[in-house]
């Protein structure tokens, strides 16, 4: 089997692992409402949070991140790039998972997730960013961007710079993710952390 095939085969595990849509099948073992028909409708731990479930959205917070952590290492098992592509291949596969009409969550989680994957150094630095950013400004969304920026900058700065710019392009689609989150931002209507929205 020769390399591109095992990029492919990396690709395609990435996929399919992360368009597990573990918030959505949690709140539905759980017997909760449907994430799809509440708040931002995604199915990431935020709106899950919206259930009212605490357990299920610190739950789906760490599912989603290890499915983009263990997506980086299976990939990276197979081929020298593998880990970049099953990577990114998971994030796209949560943001557009093929088994949801593609409507997935935002992405933060399995990009934090993968992160780790690829820099473990790189993703302790995220989470301090995106807890630091979070607790000044009082949006959670505001954190994440911020987080989201700074991950490939720090990549490029540890020698990472293939995965650095394999990150750009994650967070350049999690920018995309967040525009109506960055529009209220700018409006000064985004709902802080502890508000009710």
């Amino acid at each position: 089997m020769n390399s591109i095939i095992y990029d492919i085969v990396a690709l395609a595990i990435g996929y399919l692992l992360g368009s597990i849509p573990f918030g959505l099948l949690l709140t539905r073992v759980a017997g909760t409402t449907d994430l799809r028909a509440i708040g931002s409708g995604n199915i990431g731990a935020t709106n899950v949070l919206r259930t009212g479930r605490k357990d299920l959205a610190a739950a789906t917070l760490l599912l989603d991140a290890l499915k983009g952590a263990a997506a980086v290492l299976i990939g990276a098992s197979l081929s020298p790039e593998g880990g970049m592509i099953a990577g990114l291949a998971a994030f796209i596969g949560h943001i557009a998972p093929v088994w949801l009409q593609f409507k997935g969550g935002k992405g933060v989680a399995t990009f934090l997730g993968v992160l780790f994957g690829l820099s473990w150094p790189a993703a302790l630095i995220f989470c301090a960013v995106w807890l630091s950013a979070a607790a000044l400004w009082r949006y959670s969304s505001l954190g994440a961007l911020t987080a989201s920026a700074t991950a490939p900058l720090v990549l490029f700065m540890l020698g990472h710079r293939a995965e650095a710019f394999v990150v750009a392009a994650m967070a350049a689609i999690v920018f995309y993710r967040h525009r109506e989150n960055i529009a209220r931002l700018r409006a000064g209507t985004e709902t802080r952390i502890g508000q009710k929205a």
